[in-house]
């Protein structure tokens, strides 16, 4: 399991990164930060594409993976193989799965063990984290 100290593939500076994200890109993903609950349009998004890391480009989930929550954040039931790496997040006075892309180490979201099958696990991620790419017809 990769955390924020090791070195990933895509390592920038901090002043690199906030070169090339948005202010709330760089929150998210560099500071751990969430964005507000249904803020994102991401979140009603069901065309068929791929969801990217908006810090490196990498692929990480496929919208046959996505279902509706109902949590206001976009949510998947099983991330592209190898797409994302996993740390313990002890903030907030409880303990959960903190999501990062495996390629940069950007902040995605928290994976939780109520999702549908066939996984059981709900990856809720922030719109603001992804970008979508639209199947090519």
């Amino acid at each position: 399991m990769k955390t924020s100290d090791e070195t990933f593939e895509v390592n920038k500076s901090e002043q690199e990164w906030r070169q090339t994200l948005t202010p709330e890109q760089f929150r998210v993903l560099r500071q751990h930060g969430t964005e507000r609950a249904g803020t994102s349009p991401l979140d009603k998004n069901y065309s068929d594409g791929t969801y990217e890391c908006a810090g490196c480009g990498q692929p990480l989930f496929a919208s046959q993976t996505k279902f509706n929550s109902g949590t206001g954040w976009p949510s998947f039931y099983q991330p592209i193989e190898g797409a994302i790496a996993t740390s313990v997040d002890r903030s907030l006075f409880m303990t959960r799965v903190e999501v990062h892309c495996s390629r940069c180490g950007g902040h995605l979201g928290h994976v939780f063990k109520d999702g549908p099958a066939p996984t059981g696990l709900r990856y809720c991620m922030n719109g603001v984290a992804l970008n979508f790419t639209p199947e090519a017809k």
